[in-house]
């Protein structure tokens, strides 16, 4: 069954995607680290502004890069997190007093996504939950 909506663009393949995605994720937990010192630990905005626009800049390449090479990242749960992550970021934006609560409920969001099973990260809501160990069929290959 495809989860795909048919306005969607096809699956594209981007030459030096895998290495533009490893730079820019280890980037982006550099921006991500130093944004703690912010969050976490009260320290004045000059001290970590500089981190949270490196998180920023390179949290907006990596979704860009995701949904160029495949736009129905943003119907899967792991791109529905991202929209998550950035409610939880704004809301601490609003409220500062909830900045610790919110920083850390990001982190424990992306903790659970990156190593969350693939048919965890890649279901899309409407569409039936595959049991563990089952490959997805098309209904091309069903007989």
């Amino acid at each position: 069954m495809s989860i795909r909506p048919r306005w969607l663009p096809p699956p594209r393949f981007l030459p030096g995607q895998r290495w533009m995605n490893i730079a820019l994720r280890g980037l982006h937990l550099v921006g991500i680290a130093g944004l703690a010192g912010g969050f976490l630990f009260g320290l004045p905005e000059a001290q970590w502004v500089a981190y949270g626009r490196l998180a920023i800049v390179t949290g907006v390449l990596l979704a860009a890069l995701y949904i160029w090479t495949d736009a129905s990242w943003l119907v899967k749960l792991k791109g529905q997190a991202i929209l998550a992550k950035l409610a939880l970021l704004a809301l601490a934006h609003v409220y500062p007093a909830w900045r610790p609560e919110a920083f850390m409920l990001v982190i424990l969001l992306s903790a659970f996504f990156a190593h969350a099973p693939d048919r965890v990260r890649s279901y899309a809501w409407g569409r039936p939950v595959r049991p563990c160990n089952t490959a997805i069929v098309s209904r091309e290959t069903q007989p």
